[in-house]
């Protein structure tokens, strides 16, 4: 099978990748990055893109799957419209690209509450990403709502105190839905998630991923 995956320098995606390079299910992986990356394997395919050019690399989108986990935050965007860009603009693009050559396996990291009727823009701008993608017709698309991240070395000082913070109550028994996720447990799933779940749309919300 080839891979194909999005967002790979990113914490999610770093994991994925290594344990894509390791699956034996997996003869080819290619990530398509802004800059050059370091990591060299035989498996492994990298494609340096711009990516408000997709007519430069949108023929390359081909193989068995698509992993999608390419995200930023709003600091490190700059702008709403900036994160729009890459949290949304990029990331469908992309499964476009990939349905129209006949990838028949999507998998998606979006977010807990994601909803396009969010009143909060994060969630807003997930949840219509989500359905931007669902409307494209993949064979099996799978879509991960996992709780709050464990990012090895995060600068996202949020979610370093949201963590912590849920970590807390968890002693104490309580919000054991929301207990923060190893983003390493997350990658797990979603490579588990092609080849254990049948065909068509699923939607696999924060604990239950665990589950897959």
């Amino acid at each position: 099978m080839k891979a194909v995956l999005l967002g790979a320098t990113g914490a999610t995606g770093k994991e994925v990748l290594e344990l894509l390079l390791q699956d034996s299910n997996y003869d080819k992986v290619d990530i398509f990055v802004r800059r050059t990356v370091a990591l060299q394997h035989d498996k492994l395919n990298v494609h340096v893109i711009d990516f408000d050019a997709p007519e430069t690399w949108g023929h390359l989108v081909t193989g068995d799957v698509l992993y999608s986990c390419l995200g930023t935050t709003l600091k490190a965007a700059g702008s709403k419209e900036a994160q729009w860009k890459i949290d949304y603009d990029y990331q469908y693009e992309f499964a476009k690209r990939a349905q129209e050559n006949g990838i028949p396996n999507y998998v998606l990291v979006s977010a807990s509450n994601a909803s396009p009727d969010s009143f909060f823009f994060y969630s807003k701008m997930k949840g219509k990403l989500e359905e931007a993608v669902k409307a494209l017709g993949f064979p099996k698309i799978v879509i991960m709502r996992p709780p709050i991240l464990v990012r090895e070395n995060s600068e996202r000082t949020m979610e370093v105190i949201g963590v912590k913070v849920l970590r807390f109550f968890n002693r104490l028994g309580l919000l054991r839905s929301q207990k923060p996720m190893e983003t390493k447990r997350l990658a797990e799933a979603m490579i588990k998630s092609v080849q254990t779940l049948p065909q068509g749309e699923h939607t696999i919300e924060e604990q239950a991923i665990l589950e897959v």
